[in-house]
Parts: structure tokens; sequence; C-alpha cells
């Protein structure tokens, strides 16, 4: 008997399609020529897939599990050997993403464990789900997913929204850019709204991958130490706050190409300065830098970043619009793993005072993961798929390049395939232990994407790549380059659940990523 370790198998459908196809493939087997006398049988009795086949040494049986779906017992087998997997298609009497499958599912999670109910019932992020989750808690500390460093001075009681960055647009759209137009009320507008949104004390700001924390509210945080070797010099080219979403790392909700523009506030009596966007730029878009270059070349003023508000207290802060700004990483205080990241100019302490913490880095309760973890489902690959769905709805752009931050290289290709994906893999089972109960399968959403990654840095690869994205239009992510390793990494490691020939396309490579 061979070892069985070695042969995977991939379960792949479509949302709207009632087909489920199975792939089964090692490295080392050739099965149109090797696999003589191919068998395929299906015992749904027992939710198996047993596939068998003869060569010179000895025969071979596996035995594949199948997921929970509703197969047509009747429909006939389709199965097929090629020069690296075996294909099985099974006929489905309802399509995955059918709303009476995800009613039965429901019913099938009731009745099971705890942990697979609570890890199936909120698949979706929200951050209007998080906040209401958040107050209903009454208190809640942050812990760090790694060591679980209680990340903390005390519980924070108040939370809110980052402010989104399409004010400026829409107050434009209701009362004109022009600056006589009703007074400049679109501006003013802008301006108190951003107030009323300044990173104090107690007050924690969601925005869909990240919550923006006062600094004083942090334990063990000396950032004139934290800003040792951690800075990131944006350059003048940068032209707002960032952060994972709306932008890689911050929750300033006047961000990306702006200018300053002092406003007198008649209710506060005082100067504010405030970045005023100038067009929408999406803060929250990405666990990662969604940023812009400024080729308005309007003032020097717009290459900065600045705080939501800038007051008479913080008098020093209001040359920040006329400095570069650095992105400092901020790491956990116990264990110097990667937290989130907090922006920094002409000096060591965030700009706006507040540090941006990723979702997927933190927990808010103990155990990490537990059914208290509020934040349990927030992955990087989640966070990722998620916003490049958005960037496709938004703005109708199926491809994405993601930057690094440092150096504004295009590191990252992608390209969006398919959004109604299921898909879940897994090693075969071998044919001794046959009396066993097949263990449990669930197909998982997923979105199918073609990716490339520069792996160097050479004028000509990078001069290609840059080619590319002006042709096809493509949207731009800025991220931390440990992050980009990671979004690769699991691209690299998703590409593998398929055999090679179905791995690329087009000279990309095909991928796939949890929703």
């Amino acid at each position: 008997m061979e070892n069985l370790q070695k042969w995977r198998f991939t379960w792949e459908a479509q949302s709207h399609i009632p087909t489920l196809r199975l792939f089964l493939f090692d490295s080392r087997t050739n099965p149109s020529l090797q696999c003589r006398n191919l068998q395929v049988h299906v015992n749904l009795s027992q939710s198996l897939v047993l596939v068998s086949w003869s060569d010179d040494v000895a025969k071979t049986s596996l035995r594949v599990p199948i997921p929970r779906v509703l197969v047509d017992s009747e429909s006939p087998v389709n199965f097929r050997a090629f020069d690296d997997h075996i294909e099985v298609k099974l006929i489905l009497l309802l399509p995955v993403g059918h709303s009476l499958v995800s009613n039965l599912d429901s019913i099938f999670n009731s009745s099971g464990d705890a942990e697979t109910a609570v890890s199936n019932s909120s698949k979706s992020l929200s951050v209007d789900s998080d906040i209401k989750s958040l107050i209903s808690c009454g208190a809640v500390s942050f812990y760090c997913k790694n060591c679980k460093f209680n990340l903390t001075r005390s519980p924070l009681r108040n939370f809110a929204e980052m402010p989104s960055v399409n004010w400026r647009e829409v107050a434009d759209n209701w009362f004109g850019a022009c600056c006589c137009s009703f007074g400049g009320i679109s501006e003013k507008l802008v301006t108190r709204f951003a107030n009323s949104y300044t990173c104090s004390k107690g007050v924690c700001l969601l925005s869909f991958a990240t919550i923006t924390v006062c600094k004083d509210d942090l334990v063990e945080c000396n950032f004139s130490d934290l800003s040792k070797g951690q800075s990131h010099k944006t350059g003048p080219d940068l032209s707002c706050e960032p952060e994972f979403g709306e932008s890689t790392l911050n929750s300033n909700p006047c961000n990306e190409k702006s200018s300053f523009g002092k406003l007198e506030d008649e209710e506060v009596g005082a100067d504010v300065v405030c970045v005023v966007p100038e067009e929408e730029s999406n803060i929250d878009r990405l666990y990662n830098l969604r940023l812009q270059s400024d080729s308005s070349g309007k003032d020097d003023l717009a290459k900065g970043c600045c705080a939501h508000h800038v007051s008479e207290t913080h008098t020093e802060n209001q040359k920040l619009g006329q400095t570069d700004v650095e992105w400092v990483e901020y790491l956990c205080p116990h264990c110097s793993t990667l937290l989130g990241a907090y922006p920094c100019g002409n000096g060591f302490a965030p700009v706006d005072g507040g540090v941006r913490l990723f979702k997927c880095y933190i927990s808010t309760s103990l155990p990490v993961g537990g059914s208290e973890d509020l934040f349990r489902k927030y992955t990087l690959e989640r966070m990722f798929s998620n916003q490049l769905l958005d960037f496709a709805k938004d703005e109708l752009s199926y491809r994405t390049v993601v930057r690094d931050l440092i150096t504004k290289v295009p590191v990252l290709q992608i390209v969006i395939v398919n959004t109604n994906s299921w898909s879940c893999t897994n090693y075969c089972l071998s044919t001794r232990s046959s009396g066993e109960a097949a263990p449990k399968l669930d197909l998982h959403p997923v979105i199918k994407v073609l990716f490339t990654e520069s792996s160097s840095e050479k004028e000509s690869e990078i001069r290609k790549m840059e080619d590319q994205i002006k042709k096809d239009l493509a949207d731009e992510v800025f991220m931390l380059r440990p992050q980009i390793e990671d979004v690769v990494e699991l691209l690299l490691s998703a590409k593998n659940i398929l055999p090679p020939s179905c791995s690329s396309l087009q000279g990309l490579s095909l991928s796939s990523m949890h929703m």
C-alpha cells in the first residue's frame, strides 16, 4: 500500500452552479499513465468517495470525505485522470450558495458543538456590529493575541466609529466646493465633524480593520524608545494618514490628498487647523495604507499628515502639514509582535495622540479566540479579501496593486477572478481505517484571484509592473512590508491546494483567499 499522506484532495464549488468538483493529486504520480482501471464509488451513507486503481506494483485505494452538501444520488458520477490529478464531479440537488442550504447549515450548527456554532454564526466583518458588541460589554480591555499581554491601563467604555473620509465630497455636493459657497460651510462642516473625533483618553475609535486607542490608555508605552528602528518615513508624497482599509494604519477622518485650511470655530472660539481631504481617500480600506501620491501640485502644505483636530493647545502640531510624516510600527511591549502603527512628525509621539491597532492582532478577552473574544473572526486573510471585494464593488476595479509603504515600489498584483467560490482541502484517508467514521467537512467561501509578486527590486521588473499598472488602471494599496510578506505567504499556500495544471492562468498564479 502506498503512503497516502502524499495524496491531497480539494473540493470546489460555485455558489450558483449545482456541481461539486474533487481534485486528487500528489507530486509523484501521473494519473493518466499510472492509474489504470480507475474506479470511483460514492458512499453517501458514510459521506465518502472511494477512488481506486491499479498499477504495475499494487492496487491503490483512497477514501475522501464529502463535505456537507446535498448530493443527487441518482445522477451519474463523472471522473477523469489527467497528467497531474484525478478529477471527480458530483451533481448537487441545490447549489452550495442556495438559501435552503444556508438554513440547513444553521440547523446543523445549532445541534452541534458550541464552538462550531460560534465560528459559523458570525461570518461577516462589520464595524457596526463590533461597536454594538463592545458597547454591550460595558468595559473592554485589549490583549496581544500572541502573548495575551494586557495592552490597556484600564478597561475602555466609550466606542465610536471612525469618521468617513467622504464627508468633504458629500458636503461639496450639497453646498459647493467654492470658499464663497454658503460662507465655506462645507469646510466648516468637515472641520467640526473631525473635531468631534479627536483621540482622547478613554475613547476608542473603530474602523473596518483597526481600532484607534489614545496613547495615554496604553501600558508601558515609551514612544521615544518605540520609534527607534521602527519609523518609516513616508516622504513628501504621502498626503494622508493611512490605515488598513481606509488606510492601513490610521483612523484620521481627514486623510489622503489634503490641504490645510485655517478656519475659525465660533463655538469654540479658537483657531482650528484640520486636514481637509480634496478627494475620497478611504482611510480604512485595508489594514494597509491606501495612499495616493499628490499630483495636484497646488501647494506644499498637502505633503503631510496631521491630527484630525489641532487646537490652540496643540500649536506645535500646526506645522505638521509642512513636514514629512513617519509611520512607526507599534509592537507589543511584552513580546515585540507587530500590533499596529501610528503617525509621527517632528517628534516621537503620535501626531494625533492615537495608536492604530489591527483587529487581527488583538483580542478583547481571554482566552484568545474564545467565544467572548469579539475580534476572534478577524484574520489578516479575511480582512484583506473583504477589502478587495469592497474595492471591486466601490470602484469597479478588479485589479489591485500593493506597494511597499517605505519604498513605494509595487510588490504584489492581485486580480479578482471569481467572488462566488467555495472550497475545502485536506489529505486523503487510508482504507485500513475503513471502519472509522469520516471526519465532517465544511465548504468555506473564498474568492479566486490571480497574483504575481515582484521577487526583486530590479529596475526592469519595477518598470514592467508600473507599465502594467498604468495599462490596466489598477487600484493601489500601501502596506508595511511584513504584512505584504504575510499576504504573499497566504497566497502561495492556497495556490498549493490545487494541482500545478490548475494553479496558473495567463502567466499569473491562481490562488484563493477565505472571506
